[in-house]
């Protein structure tokens, strides 16, 4: 799994948390898990850190944790 394709995740709202879209995307088991790598700086969004697990991610935004990648798409 060396590729760096992006992953999309589509959501139903316009606006997901950070913490919300790790367990969504699989990306980690529970929030236990997402608070902790979110804290540890471990989380990328639009390829910055953010610290912030209640961060409101958008259509368009990008999530990297673990050299996996990805990216919000809504409906609308």
């Amino acid at each position: 799994m060396s590729s760096h394709e992006i992953i999309d995740i589509p959501i139903r709202d316009d606006m997901i948390r950070l913490g919300q879209l790790l367990k969504l995307a699989s990306l980690v088991e529970d929030g236990v898990e997402a608070a902790d790598l979110i804290k540890a700086g471990l989380v990328k969004v639009n390829g910055e850190i953010d610290e912030r697990r209640g961060r409101q991610l958008h259509h368009g935004d990008t999530v990297t944790v673990n050299g996996e990648t990805v990216r919000i798409t809504t409906g609308g």
